[in-house]
């Protein structure tokens, strides 16, 4: 009975972890550029006994481990909005943006410019270009940024979008405000990744999908839930029956 109740605990404790990833997609439906991640589970088979004096072999109990929860990489919705220091980001790639923590990734392309000129994201943090941050004068006049990341103004080019790609992509890490860090450098994206000018790259949540989610991992919560009140009331009888025999 003991190891009904860890089993269920088990299961409790992996549904409401994805309850939170559930609830964090939800949040994020609108964010520019977010990406959403799922829940992965695995069996774990407890270790059995092995002396021989049993009678018969142990039963296996198959617990829940939390595998982790892996991006969903796929290429959200892209909304043109004719804003030129908007660029929706089309394939394999992210935009590497200076913060105060060091050098973060998003694919948020909702750009504006600074008191000081600087090209920056909506949350602030100074857009990285091949040469690093990008800089208009206050004299400057029609901005445009090209699809490979060329950015130009009535002087000139003023530099190019900092694309990068990873080997590993699952491996980044969320740093909140739509950011990722990642302990191994990125590369330059490769020629199926560019940019759309003058639109946006929605979030790829699917609210619908989440939704139905979070309606089954409630239900199973909350099953789980009721077959553990139900086993502790079944050892409690059994207490005080044993109580009673004695």
């Amino acid at each position: 009975m003991q190891n009904a109740l860890f089993v269920g605990v088990s299961a409790q404790t992996a549904l409401a972890r994805e309850l939170d990833v559930i609830a964090n997609n939800m949040a994020n439906v609108s964010t520019t550029g977010f990406k959403a991640r799922s829940s992965r589970f695995q069996e774990y088979l407890m270790p059995v006994a092995s002396a021989d004096s049993f009678q018969r072999s142990d039963r296996r109990l198959s617990y829940v481990i939390d595998q982790g929860t892996p991006l969903d990489l796929t290429q959200g919705p892209v909304e043109p909005d004719s804003n030129p220091m908007h660029v929706a980001l089309r394939g394999d790639a992210f935009l590497a943006v200076q913060t105060p923590q060091g050098l973060r990734y998003t694919r948020n392309g909702a750009f504006e410019l600074d008191a000081t000129g600087n090209l920056v994201t909506s949350d602030g943090h100074a857009v990285q270009g091949d040469g690093g941050p990008i800089t208009i004068g206050q004299q400057e006049t029609g901005l445009a940024i090209a699809p490979d990341g060329t950015i130009s103004t009535n002087l000139g080019i003023r530099g190019r979008l900092r694309l990068v790609t990873f080997a590993n992509a699952q491996a980044l890490k969320s740093e909140g405000a739509n950011l990722f860090s990642s302990e191994a450098p990125g590369r330059p994206a490769g020629p199926g990744a560019h940019l759309e000018p003058g639109a946006l790259e929605r979030s790829n949540v699917k609210p619908v999908v989440e939704m139905t989610r979070l309606m089954d991992v409630n239900r199973t919560y909350s099953m789980v839930s009721s077959v553990i009140s139900r086993l502790d009331d079944l050892r409690g009888t059994a207490i005080r029956r044993l109580a009673d025999v004695a």
